[in-house]
């Protein structure tokens, strides 16, 4: 996993073809059940609407295994895999869109309508402010109880933040590092056999 962006909070753009309103909502959203939950509260907030259709990339945007999207009745094809094509294009991560259409009387077609969806999107995702999301990676460190001094001093050095410590036969920490820095920690601890450094998975 790389560092990717996200969006900083909850945004919305509007936009008319042809007499058919599609207001598009975008919101942070790190995992699978942040994404069903926005997806829900937009349905919520628009019970009227012809159709709330729908994109996500839950998690890292290299990670296709996290993405979803729905037509939610739009014709199949027509809404949430434009939407999601336009999403996963992005480099953005953590992110979901609804898409919103109070239908204007007008068919759009089919066509049309992947036109429509795209547009859509992409112009919420023109105005979005993003942050930063560094890529981290879960480690598990186990050392002799005589190189708890110089295993502190690493941690410190490389900023592994600490979920948890476990005093027993050795001590036992899981943590997170950014991943950009793993391979020099690793390196870093090749001196001192007495500690050992695995992945969680």
């Amino acid at each position: 996993m790389s560092n990717y962006q996200r969006p900083s909070h909850r945004q919305q753009s509007e936009l008319i073809i042809k007499n058919s309103r599609f207001i598009t909502t975008v919101a942070p959203t790190p995992d699978k059940t942040s994404a069903d939950a926005f997806v829900q509260q937009l349905r919520e907030e628009h019970p009227s609407a012809n159709h709330n259709c729908w994109a996500y990339v839950a998690g890292s945007p290299d990670d296709s295994r996290h993405w979803g999207c729905s037509d939610d009745g739009e014709p199949k094809g027509t809404a949430g895999r434009p939407m999601l094509n336009v999403l996963s294009h992005s480099g953005l991560g953590d992110i979901s869109v609804v898409v919103t259409r109070y239908f204007g009387g007008i068919k759009l077609g089919t066509g049309g309508l992947v036109r429509a969806y795209s547009q859509a999107v992409r112009e919420g995702l023109d105005i979005l402010d993003l942050e930063n999301v560094v890529a981290k990676t879960p480690v598990r460190i186990s050392a002799d109880f005589s190189m708890t001094g110089q295993l502190e001093y690493l941690l410190g050095q490389f900023d592994v933040n600490i979920t948890q410590r476990d005093w027993q036969a050795q001590l036992l920490i899981e943590g997170l590092i950014e991943t950009s820095k793993l391979e020099d920690f690793q390196q870093a601890l090749q001196p001192y056999p007495a500690i050992t450094l695995s992945k969680c998975e």
